[in-house]
């Protein structure tokens, strides 16, 4: 592959609710261009883009993957994206990185939940974009109706710039409203619009000519005077209203059939901003804040949107140039970890294959291999003159299991496999659990955990299980108990003595608070921390579940001890029984934790929502509507909230989203309460059998 200037550059994200046709859209693109001689197959497993072993299993994008394209002398990156709603993280990195987009829509399902996420992620990036209509071949395809569902979510205008010449079996190619010319097939041979289109062909024209006239003020006192622009003026004009976001252009195709892939290609060229004309990036330096545009002659600065592990080609890491040109065997440093890496060489990715390129210049896309400590997130530059670029927002993980071995080898693989799955992936994180002693993996959904075990599996080799994570209850008490305790044994040699008298008080700030109460030096004070480690042994392990013991007052006021037999062993013992006794008899508790939970769903189903919060113990806290979405707060026992993220998007199709964080403990309802012991006791007699 030759090199291209920033000006021949085009990066565009392909965006779509799942099985819109994006994979196979590229596929059209790579056979008609010559780059592939048959188009792959999602069935057959062979496409460039869905490469990997669980994409081809699953027959669905899993990951982002980039395909450049050649097209007369312009390099078009296109970055394929997952469109179920578990792999947004891949979205979200794609369309950071990209400088336009290409909403991609099936002509028989319209607008779809994976369509709003990401056209909200493309008006949040500020992409320009084109609306595709893809697959109008199919049955029951229906422009019209499709184009509607899309402008009535839609806010900013849409300008159809094609037509379709037929529709379902009768597709035969796109009416070309630019240049008023007919497209049959690929598209690539203009003929004489058929006169039964004429007319509409004809009404579309006025209304693209107005708006290509609203994006300069001397094209519109032309068009106002005559009424006339070029083709030229034209092209000049929308790509002004699409750049700064007024209108949205429309085409259709359908990619299966390779329908209309040369005119979008054109339009790809003539109206998406190259890396030049892209918005210009504020990056961190060492002086403060420097804008970068793309521009060879700037400042080195690499950003890192997303890294690969594989056994046998090792780290992939893949990166955008937002300033300056890149060069094989350079050394950059990596400012967010202080290191400096060593570039081999540099390669152009197309799916999972590369091709090794000498220089890369500003705006444009590449992965290298084997850097050492580089990370998704990261940004490579000069060491003389350091940068740092932002990272995007990516949502909050909201779906947990907990992580088990496989087998004893797998244990001590767990954190570096899990640390590595977390920094390919921004959408996961991992942690460890102290309140339950369980290592918890979280991620978007069922989907997401799913695909990264199996990924741990076989590209790292460690097997790893899967369960529903504990809810970390507490333990508590709610009045003051005493009790006492003497522990004596003598079983030949030296014995061991010590008793022990305790008052236990509820703590209304804090964890715990241990007092020493003795007068007279019935206990020496020397006794005091082995009598506090028996009692921190026990709070560890709970009385009632099992769980940690929280908020409260210990107080040791009487006790005895031999001058022989006395140790801090005995003494130990003695403050652990004494402390299981007092609690028994302070009315003890559970606490659980409750969630503060903000949910926002389409305002249709803010009724089931209503409904479903009230079997969850809910308190609703709030309500509000606006712009056709509602917005719940409600604060809910964790326990009831495990598996939330599967259930919302049950109740509402996907459409809804929801925020959650800890808020506070509270006292567990008896009747819940006793099942949790009930389920800790049958947890105890399994392990015993």
């Amino acid at each position: 592959m030759k090199e291209y200037g920033s000006k021949n550059i085009r990066n565009v994200t392909l965006v779509a609710h799942s099985s819109s046709g994006k994979t196979i859209l590229t596929e059209a693109f790579l056979h008609f261009t010559g780059a592939t001689t048959r188009m792959g197959k999602i069935s057959e497993g062979n496409t460039v883009s869905d490469f990997n072993e669980e994409e081809i299993r699953r027959e669905i994008s899993l990951y982002s993957a980039v395909v450049p394209i050649e097209y007369k002398d312009v390099k078009i990156n296109f970055l394929d994206t997952p469109g179920y709603t578990d792999f947004v993280g891949e979205l979200i990195s794609a369309v950071s990185v990209a400088d336009s987009a290409i909403v991609v829509v099936d002509a028989v399902s319209g607008f779809e939940v994976g369509t709003e996420i990401a056209w909200n992620y493309c008006d949040k990036f500020k992409l320009p974009r084109f609306l595709l209509i893809n697959k109008m071949d199919r049955e029951n395809a229906d422009y019209q109706k499709a184009l509607s569902s899309v402008q009535n979510y839609s806010e900013t205008r849409l300008i159809p710039l094609q037509i379709p010449w037929g529709e379902k079996t009768d597709f035969k190619g796109i009416i070309d409203l630019i240049t008023m010319k007919a497209y049959a097939g690929i598209g690539n041979t203009p003929e004489e619009i058929p006169a039964e289109f004429k007319e509409a062909a004809e009404t579309a024209y006025t209304e693209l000519v107005e708006a290509a006239a609203e994006g300069d003020d001397a094209l519109l006192e032309k068009y106002l005077e005559g009424g006339e622009l070029s083709t030229e003026d034209i092209i000049k004009g929308l790509s002004s209203v699409i750049h700064d976001g007024s209108f949205v252009p429309v085409f259709v195709a359908a990619g299966g059939a390779e329908i209309g892939v040369a005119p979008l290609l054109d339009a790809v060229n003539n109206l998406l901003p190259s890396p030049e004309n892209a918005n210009p990036v504020a990056a961190k330096g060492s002086s403060g804040e420097e804008i970068l545009k793309a521009d060879d002659s700037g400042p080195l600065a690499l950003y890192v949107w997303k890294t690969t592990a594989d056994p046998f080609v090792g780290k992939q890491t893949y990166f955008k140039i937002y300033s300056g040109v890149l060069n094989a065997d350079m050394r950059l440093w990596n400012q967010s970890k202080e290191i400096e890496e060593r570039l081999g060489g540099i390669f152009v990715p197309s799916g999972k294959d590369t091709t090794p390129i000498t220089t890369l210049h500003s705006g444009d896309i590449g992965v290298v291999p084997k850097l050492s400590g580089t990370a998704t997130g990261n940004t490579l530059s000069d060491k003389t003159h350091p940068l740092e670029l932002p990272i995007p927002e990516y949502p909050k993980s909201l779906y947990q299991v907990s992580i088990e071995p496989k087998t004893q080898a797998d244990s001590t693989k767990i954190s570096p496999t899990l640390t590595r799955l977390c920094e390919e992936d921004m959408t996961l994180s991992w942690h460890q659990e102290h309140a339950t002693r369980q290592t918890i993996l979280q991620g978007m959904g069922g989907q997401h955990i799913d695909v990264a075990i199996r990924r741990a599996e076989s590209k790292l080799q460690v097997g790893l299980l899967t369960a529903l994570p504990r809810v970390p209850y507490r333990e508590t008490i709610t009045k003051n108990a005493e009790a006492m305790h003497r522990h004596k044994k003598q079983s030949g040699g030296s014995g061991q003595f010590g008793e022990v008298s305790l008052r236990l008080a509820p703590l209304k700030d804090g964890d715990f608070e241990f007092k020493n109460a003795i007068f007279g030096g019935s206990i020496s004070s020397s006794y005091m921390p082995a009598i506090e480690k028996g009692i921190k042994n026990v709070m560890k392990e709970g009385v009632i579940a099992g769980y940690t013991v929280t908020g409260i007052t210990v107080e040791v006021f009487d006790g005895k001890e031999h001058p022989v037999d006395s140790k801090p062993i005995a003494f130990e013992m003695a403050g652990r029984e004494a402390f299981k006794k007092a609690l028994k008899e302070a009315s003890p508790v559970l606490l659980e934790p409750i969630m503060k939970v903000k949910i926002i769903v389409p305002e249709e189903n803010m009724g089931d929502i209503l409904g479903d919060m009230n079997t969850r113990r809910a308190r609703v806290q709030g309500m509000d509507t606006e712009k056709g979405h509602s917005t719940v707060t409600a604060n809910v026992p964790l326990a009831e909230m495990l598996r939330y993220t599967t259930d919302l998007r049950s109740i509402t199709g996907g459409r809804g989203v929801f925020e959650m964080e800890e808020s506070h403990y509270e006292v567990v309802p008896a009747h819940v309460t006793q099942s949790i012991i009930d389920a800790r006791d049958k947890e105890l007699a399994s392990k015993e059998d």
